[in-house]
């Protein structure tokens, strides 16, 4: 079968959508979202509006400006998600160098040793010198420079470390009673944490290349803790495995634990409120306002 369709000028793509029942409020700023927003990526927004798939007609009432809303949250949602994401993993970078240099010294990562033996330790290695290689960060090279060592010391490398790379660091940790030590800066169990990350860096990858995440089903989900914080624990919804919700429960736990007076779950709460949104698409359930983690 071979791909017929034609391409369409801006304007045309929105005589389409109006052919489908899309009610169009303002042609001329709807065309100009569309020069700027690829069609196929807001179509991934209006597919929630459609009444019939095969016909690709839309639901009665829906409207270009309700997409535009849906497209706009999902954007300032992946940002939000990010920064938390940031928090987490600059606070795990820390654990982990700490931890590590503590029982095996200032170059601890270079030490197979200190792995498991089946983590690929020399490709971890040769990625750390090229990332190294690449960082625009001047302190980074002078110590890269400065002295004998195949990288600087496991402390300063942290800071280059890809998340996904930090991730697998941490999961091949040789000894069992540093993975948990790590673990127990965040009163959780080590195999929950290493299921967290290696989690919510498909989450951060996601983020990262702008694609759609309200609605998303995760391919790579985590595992929820059994024991632990009650407010935590009280808080999930295990009904929902793959949507958003649980990541976003666990992220305000971090957060809760790495900066105390933030404000990311009042900014949760005001995007939400703010753009309308039918959260059960996302794995929300209907009480959740009333779950011990987001009781301020």
């Amino acid at each position: 079968m071979h791909f017929s369709k034609d391409s369409l000028s801006f304007e045309q793509q929105i005589e389409r959508l109006i052919e489908r029942g899309l009610h169009v409020e303002d042609k001329e700023s709807a065309t100009a979202y569309l020069s700027h927003i690829n069609y196929y990526r807001l179509g991934t927004y209006w597919w929630s509006f459609i009444d019939d798939h095969e016909a690709h007609t839309f639901k009665a009432g829906a409207t270009f400006n309700q997409v535009l809303n849906l497209y706009v949250f999902d954007r300032e949602l992946r940002l939000l998600l990010l920064d938390a994401i940031e928090r987490i993993e600059v606070s795990l970078r820390t654990q982990w160098a700490f931890h590590l240099s503590k029982r095996y010294g200032s170059h601890a990562h270079l030490d197979k040793e200190a792995f498991t033996g089946k983590f690929e330790h020399d490709d971890f290695i040769e990625n750390l010198k090229k990332e190294i290689q690449r960082t625009s960060d001047k302190n980074i090279k002078k110590q890269a420079y400065k002295y004998e060592e195949a990288t600087p010391a496991t402390w300063i490398i942290c800071e280059v470390m890809s998340f996904g790379w930090l991730s697998r660091c941490y999961d091949a940790i040789g000894r069992r009673a540093l993975s948990m030590d790590i673990a127990d800066t965040y009163n959780l169990n080590a195999t929950i944490l290493s299921s967290f990350l290696h989690h919510i860096t498909s989450a951060r990858n996601i983020c990262a290349h702008h694609s759609r995440l309200w609605n998303r089903d995760f391919t790579i989900t985590m595992k929820l803790p059994k024991n632990g914080e009650p407010a935590l624990l009280q808080s999930f919804n295990s009904n929902a495995p793959k949507q958003l919700y649980n990541t976003l429960v666990m992220c305000a736990y971090f957060m809760d634990i790495i900066c105390p007076n933030h404000h990311w779950k009042k900014k949760l709460k005001s995007l939400i409120e703010d753009h309308n949104i039918d959260v059960a698409d996302m794995g929300f359930p209907t009480n959740w306002l009333e779950q011990p983690i987001w009781i301020e």
